[in-house]
């Protein structure tokens, strides 16, 4: 293997560190601390809902990338705890939509400002440009892997 390509293996296998330790990081040690109302799934179910207000079991299931049996079951547990409710296809389709209840529009705007607040203290004595810089490279390291998996994730408008 040529010094470059040596430099190369060494800086991707860096990167897989860091990323399994953000993973590792971000869900134990960030999100799954006491006072979250939400699950990983609901939460992942109801910002996708946020943003497009009117999906049915498969467009989800297509979003996520899993079977629809496991989003069916996910959405049932959120349809009892009245995160989400179905309502008619706006657009005439046959298949029931899916529609974030104010419940679960609640509770995830609750579950949104503590995420704020535990991953605000952990870069608090960053500086705006290295917050800047984290969120442009991780949002094009998500967009790598959407375009490599085909099936691009919507996002919010920036914030001003």
């Amino acid at each position: 293997m040529s010094e470059s390509g040596s430099a190369e293996h060494a800086a991707l296998n860096r990167l897989v560190f860091e990323l399994t330790l953000l993973s590792r990081h971000v869900s134990a040690s960030v999100l799954r601390r006491t006072g979250f109302q939400l699950d990983r799934s609901a939460y992942s179910i109801l910002t996708r809902l946020e943003i497009d207000p009117s999906l049915n079991l498969r467009e989800l299931a297509e979003s996520f990338g899993l079977d629809i049996s496991t989003i069916n079951r996910q959405v049932a547990a959120m349809l009892e705890r009245g995160l989400v409710r179905r309502v008619p296809d706006p657009y005439g389709g046959i298949a029931r939509k899916l529609r974030a209840s104010d419940t679960g529009l609640a509770l995830l705007a609750a579950d949104r400002e503590q995420r704020r607040g535990e991953i605000g203290a952990v870069v608090a004595d960053w500086s705006g440009a290295d917050i800047a810089q984290m969120i442009r490279l991780v949002a094009r390291f998500n967009e790598s892997v959407e375009r490599i998996e085909d099936n691009q994730s919507p996002r919010p408008p920036a914030a001003h």
